[in-house]
């Protein structure tokens, strides 16, 4: 599993849409300062579905959308597409490519897209559980976010170790299943609840038919 491809329009300083093609090896970003090299690394981070503005070095999330110069105009939204090369079905999905996509429009709505039908953030974060690229996984890691991990909590530092060991899917689930099964318990106590109400109202309209008798 590797990128194969990233597509930016309105992203940043990418204005018009780019395209840049990975191949299955090393590939480097070079060029020099202020020509959008780590706003590329910041598409990868939001496309999988970084939600704190901060990491992606803005104010606030809406500050992601090209914002216009002195010879352009704003722009009302942006879009990443991200192209997953998947011949190994790394990603729990049929398709040997997959491309997620994400939307941000300036009235604030958003859209997240797998393989060009519109999806959940839950479904994106499902797909990558467990392959290390998630949002805040160690697919996409930063020499501050080395010191990070060393200075992080014991909690932190395991959380990442069973993302990387591929056990945080079945972590996940089985607290869903525990949440489900506890709500199934409170429903059953309630039934019992009601049972044992229209229990005392019958006996009550018993007797009194018995008196009426």
């Amino acid at each position: 599993m590797y990128l194969s491809k990233l597509e930016l329009h309105g992203f940043k300083s990418f204005a018009d849409r780019t395209v840049v093609d990975f191949s299955s090896g090393v590939t480097a970003v070079v060029g020099p300062n202020g020509c959008g090299k780590s706003n590329i690394v910041d598409a990868v981070r939001w496309v999988i579905g970084e939600q704190r503005a901060r990491i992606l070095r803005s104010d606030k999330m809406e500050d992601i959308i090209f914002n216009g110069t002195s010879t352009r105009r704003p722009l009302g939204m942006s879009e990443v597409l991200l192209t997953i090369e998947n011949t190994r079905g790394v990603l729990p999905i049929e398709y040997s490519e997959v491309t997620i996509g994400r939307r941000l429009f300036r009235s604030g709505e958003s859209e997240y897209l797998l393989n060009g039908v519109q999806c959940r953030l839950k479904d994106i974060t499902d797909l990558f559980m467990d392959t290390g690229m998630g949002a805040g996984a160690y697919s996409v890691i930063e020499l501050k976010m080395i010191e990070d991990i060393l200075s992080d909590s014991a909690d932190d530092r395991r959380h990442m170790f069973e993302e990387a060991a591929g056990i945080s899917k079945y972590k996940t689930r089985r607290g869903q299943t525990l949440r489900k099964l506890a709500g199934t318990q409170t429903d059953l106590n309630r039934v019992r609840d009601i049972v044992d109400e229209l229990d005392k109202h019958v006996r009550s309209l018993e007797r009194q038919a018995k008196k009426a008798s």
